[in-house]
């Protein structure tokens, strides 16, 4: 897949003052990949995307994917909208122990291990290592979780065996590229905070330093001096969050620290978490400050959403009532419904992060988007199979789509788009996708200036 190390090219760059950045979409919602890839055909730019230890795991995890499965779902993605494999980078997120936090110590290591071995035996070449989270039956350190030694040692660990079932992987495929190594854990856990309301938090420079020299030490420790050279950037705190309602945008001014202490290391960059939301003139200044990997989850999957609601609206409109002459109501998708229908049902990815006496709006409008995980369920499948098929047997009217695609109503009147239910939502993603591709510096984004507001 990635034929050079790309992501040390864009380090490379930002050493030498150019604000070069790369977004990473971090989904597995077929959508937003095709979104993401076609993005990439009209930037004509690399497309980095990634999974989180939650989404995909040995188990299969939420998607019930294991990395080999989620790896094949994206090429094949790929090879049907003709975008060139050697411009995708695939990446683990967040591997460590958190999916695992509650066995007992030893099977817990056991199997984050075999996690971490599966993501690199797939052929993933940007590893995100997150040894943060305490198991459940180990001792309590500094701070309440694990010491920043523990973390580190534990990621030297981890990517130590990463730079083993890498060995085997080159084995059976001699023109593998070698993993990219991103470390620091100063974010939410995987698949979003788990407060209701975001925290204004900054990393502060020494505990970035400290992250940096400690994990340094412990890949000596672990004899992989050779993989440190692949560590090509760290996770920090920038100060930007969202909540179910709120957003904390970033402010330059405050990480002016951060980003001097960035220009000390040679060949590192900063990793940006949960951008998701920030308006596009912050995420250059990110990118221009040296958090050139800006990575995103739920503003894209909410996005999907977005058009999915609109769609199913203009369904209502269509179906809902008698037009010519007889009703067609029994026929309707009852999508939103359904969807909110089985998160009720089954509200273990949901009932943590939204209040009880506004759980109902929350479910549907959070900026969380917890409804990323129940996309996959049988029922809404149908209803999705079936809003589709209602749409494709009719010409969507003009009209209804400028009352609720608006964006997509102007390029469908341009002529740049078609009204095919699936290209509408594939182009509400990539709304944002363009915002990104702008602010990390793509050739072809660049030109458009309209998106600096």
């Amino acid at each position: 897949m990635e034929d050079r190390p790309y992501l040390h090219e864009i380090a490379a760059g930002q050493k030498r003052g150019e604000a070069r950045g790369i977004h990473s979409v971090c989904s597995a919602n077929r959508y937003v990949i095709e979104a993401a890839l076609l993005q990439g055909i009209e930037d004509e730019s690399m497309v980095l995307i990634e999974s989180t230890c939650n989404q995909v795991n040995q188990f299969g995890g939420y998607t019930g994917m294991k990395p080999e499965e989620f790896n094949r779902f994206v090429l094949g993605a790929a090879a049907s909208l003709g975008f060139p494999v050697e411009r995708l980078i695939l990446g683990g997120d967040h591997l460590g122990p958190y999916p695992f936090r509650h066995d007992p110590f030893e099977q817990a290591m056991a199997k984050t291990i075999d996690m971490v071995k599966s993501f690199v035996h797939a052929g993933n070449t940007k590893i995100h290592i997150d040894a943060s989270y305490r198991i459940s039956d180990e001792p309590v350190e500094k701070g309440g979780g694990l010491s920043p030694r523990t973390i580190a040692e534990r990621c030297g660990l981890l990517c130590r065996h990463a730079e083993e079932a890498f060995v085997e992987h080159r084995a059976r495929n001699p023109k593998a590229a070698a993993p990219v190594y991103v470390i620091g854990t100063e974010v939410p856990a995987p698949g979003g905070s788990e407060t209701r309301e975001p925290e204004d938090r900054i990393t502060k420079v020494a505990d970035f330093e400290e992250t940096v020299a400690l994990t340094r030490s412990a890949f000596r420790k672990e004899k992989i001096d050779g993989a440190w050279e692949r560590v090509v950037a760290v996770v920090v705190e920038p100060g930007v969050e969202y909540g179910n309602q709120t957003i904390l945008e970033y402010d330059r001014t405050r990480t002016r620290a951060l980003a001097a202490a960035l220009t000390r290391c040679e060949s590192l960059i900063f990793e940006a978490h949960s951008t998701d939301y920030q308006p596009t003139r912050v995420l250059k200044q990110m990118v221009e400050d040296g958090f050139a990997i800006l990575k995103t989850g739920p503003v894209q999957t909410a996005a999907v959403r977005e058009a999915v609601f609109m769609l199913a609206r203009i369904e209502e409109e269509c179906f809902g009532g008698k037009r010519g002459g007889r009703s067609k109501s029994a026929g309707l998708s009852r999508f939103v419904e359904t969807l909110d229908r089985v998160m009720v049902e089954k509200p273990v990815h949901w009932k943590g992060h939204y209040r009880e006496g506004d759980a109902a709006f929350q479910r549907k409008y959070s900026f969380f988007d917890r409804q990323r995980y129940y996309w996959s369920e049988k029922p809404v499948l149908e209803a999705l199979d079936r809003l589709i098929a209602n749409l494709r047997s009719i010409d969507i009217p003009l009209a209804l789509l400028s009352q609720f695609l608006p964006e997509q109503y102007k390029k469908v009147q341009a002529g740049l788009l078609d009204r095919d239910p699936e290209s509408l939502i594939r182009d509400r993603a990539m709304d944002h996708m363009r915002e990104y591709a702008w602010a990390v510096g793509n050739r072809k984004a660049a030109a458009v200036d309209w998106w600096s507001v």
